[in-house]
């Protein structure tokens, strides 16, 4: 199966079924074919097939969805881009990738536009029109397609040096959907809203599961805490996957309460590691289920679901929502360990630390002509994915920090999570992120950046006052800075590097 088959599928089943829904536009699954066979031939008019890179830079839209499948019907690859970006960091990857077109949606156009002419040499730039007829009579036909042919290249936020693109495959896109399909027992009555950036798997990963399901697309363009809290609402949208710092953006919204969320059976987040404190109250607001999960660009991207089995769901509400609340179990595709140094399994005990290493037909083939960074995190057939973790007798997995978000003071490892989850108890506090910053005496030192709530107040002391109720004492922040916002990537994410440069 690629992934113009799920379309296709999904249209054969579905003709006549709501697919989409953006704004105004309104779209059944024969008609997002269409639209699909439209796009496809546009770009086949300018001379793009088989295996070319075509790039898009758009907000989240139905024509962002309509993208995908067409890029697919060509078998061509798609080059999501992250319009948060720089122009310079934009055609870095236009030039890396080797594109032969760059498609722009309205909001965007006049920026392509400016990157093209400044930049690459292709000079193409294809504008997505809102209002343009869905399809075309000499719309070609699906090109044949390999399962291993390449589909995606999606460029990692280069916050290590320059990004560089993790390749996806068909095999990769749609052993996933399939997969993500069964472990969420997604289906044709599932509304889900595309709230995370569509050029992250954070959220791409839905186009093609709740295709495969017959289920229904609704967007939000930007993220503006009222502005989604009213699409969840109006649309009744039942299922999505939301980054934590969108989540708690959402669920501390003075107004949210104002908000009909009933409609919510299941509510994921993904993307960065979420306090436990936060996960109550997100079940608090949304009521339905709750799922974290955790996953990597190069395992397209789940490799773990904090969901239960029906034995779980028998414990205690309180054991119940402390499984919730972890990494998870691993996913349906993936085979998943946790090693120490010497790349050997590490003891079920909840306590002993080491590096997920994960393999499965899920899993990247590998960087875009990077040869030398492949063959560094992709050894003996396991992907090391630089992820620290425990894991419990149930076999629920739960990640501690990032290798190099390790902090080394006075010979001790803090891991930054453990003192976050702390700090995100207070009721003060609406995002904080730890730090390790160079300290003469201890080599590093636990620092704490800190956004309060708007409504409150807390000082350094009694924040750092807090964190010794709850922890050792080498693992308090030994200072605690207050900012009005963190600094965030292009997916929301909180960007540590950018702390420590400015803390160092």
């Amino acid at each position: 199966m690629t992934i113009h088959d799920i379309l296709e599928q999904a249209r054969s089943r579905w003709p006549g079924k709501l697919a989409v829904v953006d704004g105004r536009r309104r779209w059944s699954y024969a008609s997002l074919l269409e639209r699909v066979a439209g796009l496809a031939a546009r770009l086949a008019e300018r001379g793009i097939g088989r295996q070319d890179r075509v790039a898009v830079l758009d907000v989240n839209s139905a024509d962002f969805l309509a993208m995908y499948f067409a890029a697919a019907r060509l078998g061509a690859v798609l080059v999501p881009l992250n319009h948060r970006l720089t122009d310079g960091e934009i055609t870095e990857i236009l030039y890396d990738a080797g594109v032969s077109g760059l498609v722009a949606g309205p909001p965007l156009v006049a920026r392509a536009d400016g990157i093209a002419r400044a930049g690459p040499p292709f000079g193409l730039v294809i504008r997505l029109d809102p209002d343009a007829a869905g399809g075309v009579a000499d719309a070609p036909e699906p090109a044949a397609v390999s399962v291993d042919d390449l589909a995606h290249l999606y460029y990692t936020s280069g916050t290590t040096g320059r990004s560089k693109g993790v390749m996806l495959t068909h095999r990769n896109v749609c052993e996933h959907a399939v997969a993500a399909a069964d472990e969420l027992t997604l289906n044709e009555d599932d509304i889900w809203a595309h709230v995370a950036p569509m050029f992250h798997l954070a959220d791409a990963w839905a186009t093609f599961a709740i295709t495969w399901v017959g289920g229904r697309h609704v967007f939000a363009p930007r993220f503006e805490p009222l502005e989604v809290l009213s699409l969840l609402a109006r649309e009744r949208v039942s299922v999505t996957n939301l980054i934590p710092s969108m989540l708690n953006q959402l669920v501390k919204h003075p107004g949210v309460l104002d908000y009909d969320l009933s409609s919510f059976r299941l509510v994921m987040s993904g993307g960065a590691p979420i306090a436990p404190e936060l996960v109550r109250r997100v079940i608090e607001v949304f009521g339905g289920e709750y799922v974290q999960t955790y996953g990597m660009t190069e395992t397209s991207p789940y490799l773990t679901l904090s969901r239960l089995d029906e034995s779980l769901r028998q414990r205690p509400p309180d054991e119940q929502l402390r499984l919730r609340a972890r990494t998870g179990r691993p996913f349906k595709t993936i085979e998943l360990e946790i090693v120490d140094d010497r790349n050997e399994p590490v003891p079920h005990d909840d306590t002993t630390v080491g590096e997920i290493r994960v393999r499965g037909k899920t899993v990247s083939p590998g960087y875009w002509r990077r040869p030398e960074e492949t063959a560094e995190a992709f050894r003996d057939g396991w992907l090391y994915t630089g992820d620290l973790a425990v894991v419990n007798a149930e076999g629920f997995v739960n990640i501690v920090d990032r290798k190099k978000d390790t902090i080394i003071t006075g010979g001790e490892n803090v891991y930054s999570t453990e003192v976050e989850h702390v700090l995100y108890e207070h009721p003060a506090v609406l995002e904080c992120a730890v730090i390790g910053v160079p300290d003469e005496s201890w080599g590093e030192a636990v620092h704490a950046a800190v956004v309060l709530r708007p409504d409150a107040e807390a000082s350094a002391a009694e924040l750092i006052a807090f964190c010794k109720q709850h922890l050792a004492g080498f693992k308090v922040p030994k200072q605690v800075t207050f900012l009005d916002v963190l600094p965030k990537t292009g997916t929301g994410k909180i960007h540590k590097p950018t702390l420590r440069e400015t803390f160092s």
